[in-house]
């Protein structure tokens, strides 16, 4: 016996779905279930979410000078902790290691800024108060030169920049003096937040893996001691690499007899930590002084010689000694991680990127050779519930 379906009059009726159920009664029950009341409270608090987020944004874009210093900071106190972790395994407490450690910066640098300060001054006004006739006598050395210049009436145009350079720089001396200020108080606030850093590193440490589960906080504790220890290892290895640069270069220039042989050689040790293109702005300005002080041959073309091959010699021999394998990065990764970390932080962001991609590629390379192992076989993963 067969049921049939009764249509509705004119064919026309209430829309009925393929259940035999009325859709329209079941979506106003729908909105008859949720008041408006309750939809005016949803509204409210994602309104009161998205003020949060704005104020929270606005707050961090507020005091993000002290932030940057924080981040500093704490960058340089996780780029002493080897040092400081030496001496503690050498049987000083914490406290004593860290104050030893600095003293001994501070030391350096109190005897670097008084070996440096008065010649640096000295020579540095020589080489801006000379410079108009370096330029007036360089026509003379190169012939090459002579022509542009009678082409494009460079000597005049350079002289005349060159004069006017001690005017410009009076001019704004009162511009220089409070970013000078500026720039010792914020030496001061991130070597004071450093102390604090390295005399609290291993509770920091300690308080950053119990932010996770128990099950993970073994791998967590892992990831922090190997970012601690590549950026140690790549901060302590730099400095060691630049100063081998500064002093290299002092010794070839003062050998030839170049002016300004100081101020330029702690140019090329500063610059050297810049990565990738550092060494080559001090070659380049030690090359262009040498070139306008004194005579073409030799001393430029050994200066040019010098640097080309002391460039070597860092890149195959002092760098992967020094260094090892704390900067295991392709070439394409190290200018990309610089780039963008100079993009942020300037000439910090890019020495910070370094180590701190390196540590993340370490700490991510175990996952994605996971990811590559074969499948175990299916009478293994059929055991190992039986064996467990």
């Amino acid at each position: 016996m067969t049921a049939v379906e009764e249509k509705p009059q004119g064919g026309r009726g209430e829309p009925v779905g393929s259940a035999g159920i009325d859709e329209t009664a079941e979506s106003r029950s729908i909105a008859d279930r949720v008041p408006p009341g309750l939809v005016l409270r949803w509204a409210a608090a994602a309104t009161l979410g998205v003020l949060l987020v704005l104020l929270s944004g606005y707050a961090l874009y507020t005091v993000r000078g002290i932030l940057v210093l924080v981040l500093i900071a704490l960058f340089v106190a996780v780029s002493l902790d080897p040092a400081v972790r030496w001496l503690v395994r050498k049987g000083l407490a914490r406290p004593a290691a860290v104050t030893l450690v600095i003293l001994l910066m501070l030391g350096l640098f109190g005897v670097f800024i008084w070996s440096i300060v008065p010649p640096l001054i000295e020579q540095g006004g020589k080489l801006v108060g000379n410079l108009p006739g370096y330029l007036r006598k360089l026509p003379e050395q190169s012939r090459t030169f002579q022509e542009l210049s009678d082409r494009y009436n460079l000597t005049n145009r350079l002289s005349a920049l060159a004069a006017d350079l001690p005017t410009r720089v009076a001019s704004s001396a009162v511009g220089f003096v409070q970013q000078f200020f500026g720039a010792v108080l914020s030496t001061v606030t991130v070597l004071v937040l450093t102390i604090y850093f390295m005399a609290d590193m291993p509770r920091m440490r300690r308080g950053l893996v119990r932010l996770f589960p128990h099950r993970r906080r073994p791998q967590v504790a892992e990831i922090v001691n190997v970012v601690v220890d590549k950026v140690g290892a790549y901060m302590i290895g730099n400095l060691i690499i630049s100063l081998f640069a500064g002093v290299s270069s002092f010794l070839c220039l003062a050998l030839l007899k170049v002016p300004f042989a100081l101020p330029l050689a702690i140019a090329v040790a500063i610059a050297d930590l810049i990565p990738l293109v550092g060494a080559t702005l001090g070659a380049a300005l030690c090359v262009l002084v040498t070139f306008f002080t004194v005579d073409l041959w030799p001393a430029g073309v050994v200066v040019l010689v010098f640097f080309i091959v002391y460039q070597q010699v860092e890149n195959y021999l002092i760098a992967p000694r020094v260094l090892r394998n704390s900067v295991d990065l392709s070439s394409v990764a190290v200018l990309l991680v610089a780039l963008i970390g100079g993009s942020v932080l300037g000439v910090v962001g890019a020495l910070m990127s370094i180590p701190i991609a390196a540590a993340v590629k370490v700490v991510i390379t175990p996952t994605i050779a996971s990811m590559h192992e074969p499948p175990p076989p299916a009478e293994a993963r059929s055991r190992a519930p039986a064996a467990s």
